[in-house]
């Protein structure tokens, strides 16, 4: 569409296709770029990088688009991109959509876990029953799951190392969200057991100019992928007040 620009960063493990339905919702009205960050997707990745490198691969993106300020759309590890390119490159996020982020870093217990988990992740051959916890817990929905299930088992999961590293020892920014100025729109599932609403909630407190919490009842990391109308209709009444 002709209207603002809006940038759509996917979750760890994910790819710009999960963001298909709000896409399809907002094409008409607004720009919207998706795009697949470093180690995911079509986007290979070389060498040791953080979020901060990601928020610079987003702006890169716009320079080339030529569009001067988006709002940033991020799920999970792309809200921790949208947070740090509003800290780093504030003239060029008009507003943040937050979908099921935070600000914080991993706990100890948090890197041990899932850095095992994301061990045995990388081991050729089917995921079985890996498989089935991962989407479970990203998607919770059975079917979607089935779809990511096969497109993850087709994957060259060695490749996932440094991705990985990147999401386990990421640094916490929590104490600088009060530096971002922009409108931020903030939705979560509130069955999510990756990264619980309170976290959400946390972030809520914590920003200038929060424009509410979106509670998706029945959803679980993904709300947008499992609950696009509830997710979409949050996302155009926040564009609309912009």
């Amino acid at each position: 569409g002709d209207g603002p620009a809006l940038i759509f960063s996917h979750g760890f493990l994910m790819d710009l296709s999960m963001f298909d339905a709000q896409v399809e919702a907002l094409k008409d009205e607004y720009r919207c770029i998706a795009w697949d960050e470093r180690g995911f997707g079509n986007t290979p990745v070389i060498g040791p990088f953080s979020y901060w490198d990601s928020a610079d691969d987003a702006v890169a993106l716009l320079d080339y688009l030529g569009v001067t300020s988006a709002v940033f759309v991020g799920m999970s590890q792309g809200g921790f991109l949208s947070l740090r390119a509003a800290l780093s490159h504030k003239d060029r996020v008009a507003g943040i959509v937050m979908i099921d982020s935070e600000s914080a870093a991993f706990t100890e217990e948090q890197i041990e876990g899932y850095g095992a988990m994301f061990s045995q992740w990388q081991v050729d051959g089917p995921l079985g029953e890996l498989g089935e916890t991962v989407a479970g817990m990203i998607i919770g929905d059975p079917e979607i799951s089935k779809e990511w299930i096969a497109k993850w088992e087709a994957q060259d999961r060695s490749k996932l190392q440094e991705p990985a590293e990147t999401l386990l020892f990421r640094d916490d920014v929590t104490e600088r969200i009060g530096e971002i100025s922009c409108p931020v729109l903030i939705i979560h599932g509130e069955e999510d057991q990756a990264i619980l609403i309170e976290a959400a909630e946390d972030l809520m407190g914590r920003l200038s100019d929060c424009r509410g919490l979106v509670r998706v009842a029945g959803a679980a990391h993904a709300p947008n992928m499992t609950h696009p109308e509830i997710v979409n209709d949050a996302i155009k009444n926040f564009l609309s007040e912009l």
